[in-house]
């Protein structure tokens, strides 16, 4: 801003006043030059000492030291503020967007509630702020911030729970396992943190650019100043002063500003389509990009509960066995418990009010229904009251199985939803040549399910945040140019490490 200030000042009162170069004059732009040009001279200075001279900083050294020798002031100290004035355009997009992505990532609360030493007290609604373990209380933990996994988790004494977590329901009184510092949610800042400054650098358009045009500019350069003359066997004066023009005005500064503004074009046009791109380096990488990675749960799926299947035993109907498993699920407040409620609704069954109901702890419901004994649960909860005939086989996704005393009744399959269009994008991938590879926090027969249905090659599945970042390096070292598409604050740190991220616009902030 200083070198900017300088440098216009000196050019309107050169013009208002039509002196000659004065030495104020010269000493104020030299000044400029110095505050707006001495990073380019540095880069410029030390990559000659290693043998790198073929990039812009050398070709703008070269040109404005020249320029300064022909007393061409003006001109000098325009490139050098013309080039910064194209930094500062990517800069301020960089810092901007770093600084929004660490701000979202943060789980971590603005208060805890301590009740003596390392326990403390998490209320419903509140954030788990500690890795720690469970002493007192029974609740269910929305933990799809972290791990991605859409069901809330059942806690009770001695279940270990990870930071970042929200509690849905029950007081819990937890005892701090590690610090904040070894927490899950510092994890994730630490990942997001390191995965953007493991990237490696990737070189601007122009300073690839320049690999070919500063060698060709200085020969060119040197031809005129040199050669021209010799041919032509005239005074070289004249000629040296044509070949510092010549390099004068072959700078980039119009490329260094018009690569900018180009992409800026770029990144207005593809919002119009609702496309937001975060700067110019992802429209590049964009383009070389050799696999596509990506979550399951609001990537992939919905992150919503559906009945898939309702399979009933011999003797009962599909409709009797949705019915009564609404009936047992009529006062939980379960996403699954709400899926079957739902699937009885839209089917417009006469679910009737259970006429008691017991809930036996992370295993399901025991109700009378129509003066009917009913179980509603897992496997665990069936195996308890000594049902029989009970299937061995297992359907991707969470199965409800129901039991009347011993009887067996059938079982229903809910599982998240794929995505309309899902599959047809995976489809198009594959033509453009690009591997798909899917990682996420959930189970493993609900990824290979939800990767079969739609043609995704390869799947990796029980991944924390850390994880998926060690699991995305060891694709990247196989060779791989990785686009990374995710929706949540789990796939935050693996968004930031890819060559390329993708955020699904109905997502967390902080991956968007």
């Amino acid at each position: 801003m200083i070198g900017a200030v300088l440098f216009l000042g000196a050019v309107a009162v050169k013009l208002i006043r039509g002196d000659s170069y004065t030495w104020p004059y010269i000493v104020v732009l030299a000044l400029a030059y110095l505050i707006l040009g001495w990073r380019v001279l540095k880069e410029a200075f030390e990559n000659l000492m290693h043998g790198e001279w073929m990039d812009e900083n050398f070709l703008m050294s070269l040109a404005t030291l020249a320029a300064f020798a022909i007393q061409e002031f003006p001109e000098a100290v325009g490139v050098m503020l013309f080039f910064r004035i194209g930094e500062a355009f990517e800069d301020l997009a960089s810092e901007r967007s770093r600084r929004r992505i660490m701000e979202a990532v943060d789980l971590r609360p603005e208060t805890v509630t301590a009740k003596k030493g390392d326990i403390f007290l998490v209320r419903p609604g509140d954030r788990v702020p500690l890795d720690g373990t469970v002493l007192e209380g029974e609740s269910y933990l929305d933990t799809s911030a972290v791990t991605g996994e859409p069901v809330p988790v059942r806690v009770e004494p001695g279940t270990a729970v990870l930071s970042g977590g929200v509690n849905t329901s029950g007081l819990l009184r937890v005892r701090a396992d590690k610090p904040l510092s070894e927490s899950m949610v510092s994890r994730i800042l630490r990942s997001v943190e390191n995965a953007q400054e493991s990237k490696p650098q990737i070189d601007r358009f122009i300073t690839r650019f320049a690999r070919i045009y500063t060698p060709c500019v200085v020969g060119l350069a040197l031809l005129t100043a040199f050669v021209m003359p010799l041919l032509r066997g005239e005074a070289f004066l004249p000629w040296i002063y044509t070949a510092i023009s010549f390099l004068v005005m072959s700078c980039p500064c119009a490329l260094v500003l018009s690569v900018p503004l180009a992409f800026f074009c770029g990144i207005g046009a593809a919002s119009s389509r609702g496309i937001l791109f975060k700067g110019g380096a992802s429209m590049e990488q964009l383009a070389g990009v050799t696999a596509a990675v990506m979550d399951k749960t609001g990537t992939i799926t919905r992150g919503t509960f559906e009945v898939r299947k309702v399979l009933p035993a011999p003797g009962i109907g599909e409709e009797e066995l949705l019915r009564l498993a609404a009936a047992c699920e009529e006062a939980s407040t379960h996403p699954i418990a709400q899926s079957i409620r739902r699937a009885a609704q839209e089917a417009a069954l006469d679910v009737p009010a259970p006429e008691a109901a017991q809930e036996i702890p992370g295993k399901g419901i025991r109700s009378r229904v129509d003066g009917r004994e009913i179980a509603c649960g897992n496997r665990a909860l069936l195996a308890l009251g000594g049902a029989g005939e009970v299937p061995e086989d297992t359907e991707p996704g969470a199965e409800v199985f129901l039991a009347e005393g011993r009887r067996y009744l059938g079982r229903l399959v809910i599982s998240d939803e794929v995505k309309e269009g899902a599959g047809e994008a995976i489809r198009r991938l594959h033509d453009l040549g690009i591997k798909t590879v899917m990682l996420t926090g959930d189970g493993a027969s609900g990824a290979q399910s939800v990767a079969e249905e739609v043609g995704i090659e390869d799947w990796r599945a029980h991944l924390l945040p850390d994880q998926k970042v060690d699991e995305l390096q060891k694709i990247r070292s196989a060779g791989e140019k990785v686009l990374f598409v995710g929706d949540g604050i789990n796939d935050a740190p693996v968004l930031a490490g890819a060559d390329v991220g993708a955020a699904m616009g109905s997502g967390a902030d902080a991956a968007i």
